[in-house]
């Protein structure tokens, strides 16, 4: 006869749980914002001049994931309050109550000071010193700043996410010159569009909660061509590592297919089947297809940007 003992249900219960408030805590660090923010920072340190340890590289990144983690967690414990307001957020663990605020708010202190200070020791403290400015800006300046207070919250706030490569750069090389601040400017154009593609079909959750998003304040239609605007700013800017000689033809060649889709999907949103307020008619099918593209297109032109300076180069 088998000695196996199988757990009884409490058991099973109380294992449950605990997986349950992982997941609540990992929630607090927004991980799907995440994987494009560690993307973008392991890029900028990848293709920057010189050479890192692969350990302390990979601590680099670590550092980037959990300095944006904690800006994350800082920022569901402020909009907590907001966050019960709309669909998408209210079953976040803060407002649905299954992690206190005050412990959320120890937990991104601590995660953001232990980030920034093991960068410091492990790489340089110049890379240490963007990734505290970049947890400083997304807190302060976007979340408890302007966020509320002006429909252009997304489009100053979205400097934060823009950050990582330079810091995955200056992991490596102790500063930062003038490639990094073209990978900056291009997540800087990427972020308007791509938030604002998804405030489209998401308008009536920020009107709700009183945060001024564009579309709210100043309507769909004007929403519709500040996308095409900086989806034309954003194509450009794609092409600035070639046009300035860091990259190859062959990345210039993937950033101009990249900036003519988005383009594509953009003038689509545009012309969009909508009312006489530029509400949509058909669900806000462009936008939503507007917004998957962008991802995708961040992920391709940066691999393509990596691909080419250390595959081509």
């Amino acid at each position: 006869m088998s000695s196996t003992t199988l757990p009884v249900a409490g058991e099973v219960s109380a294992a449950g749980s605990d997986l349950s408030e992982v997941r609540d805590w990992i929630a607090l660090l927004k991980p799907r914002v995440l994987t494009l923010v560690v993307f973008t920072g392991l890029i900028g340190l990848l293709v920057a001049p010189g050479h890192i340890h692969p350990v302390l590289g990979l601590t680099a990144v670590l550092c980037i994931t959990i300095g944006a983690g904690a800006a994350g967690a800082l920022n569901m414990w402020y909009d907590r309050d907001i966050d019960a307001v709309m669909r998408r957020t209210q079953r976040r663990p803060i407002p649905a109550g299954r992690i206190a605020p005050n412990a959320a708010l120890g937990f991104g202190v601590v995660l953001a000071v232990a980030s920034v200070a093991i960068m410091g020791l492990a790489t340089n403290w110049v890379a240490a010193g963007w990734l505290a400015f970049s947890i400083l800006f997304y807190v302060v300046v976007y979340t408890a700043w302007l966020k509320r207070r002006t429909s252009q919250n997304i489009v100053i706030g979205g400097a934060a996410g823009a950050f990582p490569p330079i810091i995955g750069w200056a992991a490596v090389t102790g500063d930062v010159t003038l490639v990094p601040w073209l990978l900056f400017t291009i997540v800087f154009a990427w972020t308007p569009p791509h938030f604002w593609a998804l405030s489209l079909w998401a308008h009536g959750d920020y009107a709700r909660a009183g945060v001024p998003m564009l579309p709210v304040v100043e309507g769909a239609r004007e929403t519709r061509k500040q996308i095409l605007i900086y989806t034309v700013v954003l194509a450009l800017a794609g092409l600035a590592p070639w046009l300035v000689g860091f990259a190859g033809p062959a990345y210039a060649a993937v950033a101009a297919v990249l900036g003519g889709g988005f383009l594509y999907h953009a003038i689509r949103t545009w012309r969009e089947k909508q009312d006489e307020t530029g509400r949509s008619l058909v669900n806000d099918l462009a936008a939503r297809r507007t917004f998957a593209f962008s991802l995708t297109y961040l992920f391709i032109l940066f691999g393509a940007l990596a691909l080419d300076r250390l595959v081509l180069g």
